[in-house]
């Protein structure tokens, strides 16, 4: 019986030091990424970074040129963030930027024609734009212009409203592509 409590005993021991070790690291983990390892930046980011824009929206990423801008804001703990990037490319047809009905309703919209989940999702992004980091940004009224084009990601709703969305833009004068990405 005394060599079963003296086994008891050790793996209490143990189990106690693992568990104390492993809460330091996961804590450490956490203060980390809320503290130190969670700050905005206005770093370039590179073709690779940005590839999944023109992916997305099946423009293809061969056609990059050149990051121009780049901003990733801090995330909240419950992922609250602002991103954007402003990304040149080789080229761009406005014949290419389509509304597509075979993909359900989704494609390209022409800025000046938003409707429905497109136009609350860009009205959702005018409540960011104009801010110092991403000062590059098309403003609202060039992104509702003639000139621009449309395509909506992802817009997530807390009831009627949208609380979050990833938006791309793309504006053949300038062959330039925009992503937006928020949440709050």
């Amino acid at each position: 019986m005394k060599l079963m409590w003296k086994i008891i005993k050790w793996f209490l021991i143990v189990w106690g030091a693992i568990t104390f070790i492993a809460t330091l690291f996961i804590g450490g983990c956490l203060f980390h990424s809320a503290t130190l390892g969670n700050r905005p930046t206005n770093k370039l980011a590179s073709k690779h970074d940005v590839r999944f824009v023109l992916n997305w929206c099946s423009l293809g990423a061969d056609r990059i040129e050149k990051v121009v801008h780049s901003y990733e804001s801090a995330r909240s703990f419950t992922g609250d963030h602002l991103d954007g990037h402003a990304i040149r490319v080789t080229h761009l047809d406005a014949s290419e930027l389509v509304y597509d009905e075979g993909k359900g309703g989704g494609g390209w919209y022409r800025g000046d024609a938003l409707s429905g989940v497109a136009k609350d999702a860009v009205d959702f992004a005018a409540m960011w734009l104009g801010r110092e980091e991403m000062s590059w940004f098309p403003t609202i009224d060039e992104i509702r212009s003639s000139e621009m084009y449309v395509y909506i990601w992802n817009v997530k709703y807390s009831g009627t409203r949208p609380n979050g969305t990833q938006i791309i833009f793309a504006n053949p004068t300038t062959k330039m592509i925009y992503y937006f990405s928020a949440k709050m």
